[in-house]
């Protein structure tokens, strides 16, 4: 028996058909080619488009600065908002399976619909001497498929990393350990897509056009779909667990319900299975906690709690999904200083890009870079970043603090908001010295390269990186930790929402700066000749945004009380 029981995973995975999974047969590193293939090209589609893409709106859609860059925060949010569809429908009805290999071909539809949109006449805009004209229909059809794309890839982003963790069976040591070494393997392919789009992808867009730029990660996404069906016979899959917004729902439904009751004193006459696993399938029970006290009333049996099935959960409760209710809600404060860095963290696609469009992009005499594909430097800062992190830094973090991962989360994330203060202010003192060499050699109107190297914006493309392998890598490990077991899909793609919101808040005070500083015939901070402008005053903002933001940070990581998984023995 003991032979047959070790044949399978001892982690409720089951192969495509629902049977138990064969441990020699799939999972493990002979599943993960597949799903690290998938989202290298899902990485590079996005970045190829995403870091130019303001570019497309000002050169073939005739949009002005302000406008392309709204337009393209607001689908760059979109893009992070989706993952909340995608995660609960892999979460609660159709597994990460089926929810990544039905997304893709919806984003493969987007992708080559916008490919069409570039490259056939009648769809692509007609332009004469650099000057281009767009139909309504034409514009429609370009957002059509970028929201499709958006759509898209906010099936798959919220679902891979968990998907590939599915492979490894945490009860097997061995493949415990190779499942650490996949997201290592899972944020290296990230990267290498990233660093193929803005290098490779924005110079073809530039130099060859914008049919070939969106054509090659078209045909890119067509091959990751035909490999990720053909591991289908590998894969692990864990079956969805229900729907964690009917959880949430029983609990705020029972505490109305006895809002007159009162909480014991001792905690533990409150509701809990008597079994070692919790109620809710696929979680852990957690410990009782002071805060939010109200919603302990959901837990409190009453003389008319008779015995508990699944539909008396909306009268009562138990102690672990009253403190699943109460672990998210302590999540989201931390969750919401997160989207004044991803608005720092944005300016990367739209300020940054249209700030270098005016400076010198010249490499030598025969070889320009486009002003896009500056954000490789993000990207080489994130790979170097990394192992010095690992390697050098927090090894000496741990014999100063004794915590074995070097920082807390907390610590770790706030250390990037301090560092996105500088990314900003960098990038204001570049705009300062630029705007003084145009009053210097009086270039106001010039509409040629300025004498200064685009190469300057590199220090400002650096700290990003920098800042981001600390708040968000650490985002993503605190809200994979702190997230209820059975929530943990969903509140990545909440933790992914912050980027959502970034680009809308950048959106937002976009066009308020905008409104403001174009009163009485002025041509605004962010005018259509930034020669002309005060690109310097928005970053300035930006800084002084972060800068709160980051002090609001620290009373809100003091307050914060980590949640408690109940330890099962034997």
């Amino acid at each position: 028996m003991e032979v047959i029981e070790d044949k399978h995973t001892k982690d409720g995975t089951t192969d495509l058909k629902g049977n138990p999974a064969i441990k020699k047969e799939t999972g493990n590193w002979r599943a993960c080619p597949y799903i690290l293939a998938n989202e290298c090209c899902e990485r590079l589609a996005y970045y190829g488009m995403s870091s130019n893409l303001v570019n497309f709106m000002k050169d073939r859609l005739n949009q002005t600065n302000a406008v392309a860059a709204n337009n393209v925060s607001n689908w760059s949010g979109t893009c992070y908002a989706t993952p909340l569809l995608g995660a609960f429908l892999a979460d609660a009805y159709i597994g990460r399976y089926w929810t990544i290999a039905t997304f893709m071909i919806i984003y493969i539809i987007g992708l080559s619909l916008l490919t069409i949109a570039a490259s056939v006449k009648g769809l692509m805009p007609v332009c004469h001497d650099e000057v281009c004209k767009t139909t309504s229909a034409q514009s429609a059809v370009v957002f059509l498929a970028l929201y499709l794309i958006a759509l898209g890839t906010g099936g798959i982003k919220p679902c891979v990393s968990s998907f590939g963790a599915d492979q490894f069976d945490d009860s097997d040591e061995s493949e415990k350990k190779r499942k650490t070494s996949f997201f290592n393997w899972f944020y290296f392919s990230i990267n290498i897509g990233a660093l193929i789009a803005s290098s490779v992808l924005v110079w073809i867009q530039t130099n060859v056009g914008w049919g070939w730029g969106f054509g090659v990660p078209t045909v890119a996404m067509a091959i990751a779909v035909v490999s990720f069906l053909l591991g289908t016979p590998l894969y692990r899959h864990q079956k969805p667990g229900g729907s964690p917004f009917t959880r949430i729902a029983q609990v705020f439904v029972a505490s109305l319900r006895k809002s007159g009751a009162n909480v014991p004193n001792d905690k533990s006459l409150l509701y809990e299975v008597s079994d070692k696993e919790s109620a809710i399938e696929g979680s852990r029970k957690l410990e009782h906690t002071e805060q939010f006290k109200f919603f302990d009333k959901a837990a409190v049996q009453t003389q008319d709690d008779n015995i508990v099935s699944s539909e008396d959960s909306w009268k009562l409760c138990t102690v672990t999904q009253v403190e699943e209710l109460k672990s998210l809600i302590r999540l989201l404060p931390i969750w919401a200083s997160g989207i004044i860095f991803s608005t720092v963290y944005g300016q990367m696609s739209t300020m940054f890009v249209l700030q270098g469009d005016t400076m010198d992009p010249h490499l030598g005499p025969n070889f320009k870079i486009p002003a896009a594909s500056l954000t490789v430097f993000d990207t080489i800062s994130v790979i170097i970043w990394v192992p010095i992190y690992d390697r050098i830094i927090v090894p000496v973090a741990r014999r100063i603090t004794g915590n074995d991962r070097g920082f807390t989360q907390l610590t770790r994330m706030g250390i990037g908001l301090i560092i996105s203060i500088f990314a900003m202010v960098a990038a204001g003192v570049l705009e300062v010295i630029r705007l003084q060499m145009v009053a210097r050699l009086n270039l106001y109107d010039h509409e040629g390269y300025l004498p200064l190297s685009i190469l300057w914006q590199v220090p400002q493309y650096f700290i990003v990186g920098a800042a981001e392998v600390f708040t968000f890598i650490g985002q993503l490990e605190f809200f994979y930790d702190q997230a209820p077991d059975a929530m943990r899909s969903m509140c990545s793609a909440l933790s992914l929402t912050t980027i959502a919101l970034g680009n809308y808040l950048s959106t937002f005070l976009v066009t308020i700066v905008t409104k403001i500083t174009t009163r009485n015939g002025q041509l605004g901070w962010i005018a259509d000749n930034l020669n002309r402008g005060h690109l310097d005053y928005f970053y300035w903002l930006l800084a002084i945004l972060s800068l709160v933001n980051f002090l609001v940070y620290l009373l809100i990581a003091k307050w914060y009380t980590y949640k408690k998984p109940t330890i099962i023995e034997g």
